[in-house]
């Protein structure tokens, strides 16, 4: 299914169940930072994990993710590209390759 397909199943499932009052970006952010915890949760204690369980948990994130872009009027696809671009800047190739270190500690 791609990208617009996505957004319009996920703004016609919103419509049909009169969820949109509730989906303020606030609102919205919250719940990607609770899902995103019941996501980390699935690896809580092993990172051995049932897979259709963290499957689900990062439909959910991502769900609330794209649903706050849309609320905002960003384009998701668009929105990753540039923050692409910024990250490619900030970790150049040669300095970056390999290493976790953080940017401003190379």
């Amino acid at each position: 299914m791609a990208g617009d397909d996505v957004m319009k199943a996920l703004r016609a499932f919103v419509a049909e169940r009169d969820w949109g009052q509730f989906h303020s970006p606030e609102n919205l952010a919250k719940s990607v930072a609770i899902e995103a915890g019941e996501l980390l949760e699935c690896f809580q204690w092993s990172p051995d994990t049932d897979v259709s369980r963290a499957r689900d948990e990062l439909a959910d994130v991502l769900t609330y993710c794209l649903l706050l872009a849309d609320r905002l009027g960003v384009d998701p696809n668009a929105l990753v590209l540039e923050k692409l671009e910024q990250t490619r800047a900030k970790y150049p190739v040669e300095r970056a390759y390999g290493r976790s270190t953080k940017y401003d500690q190379f």
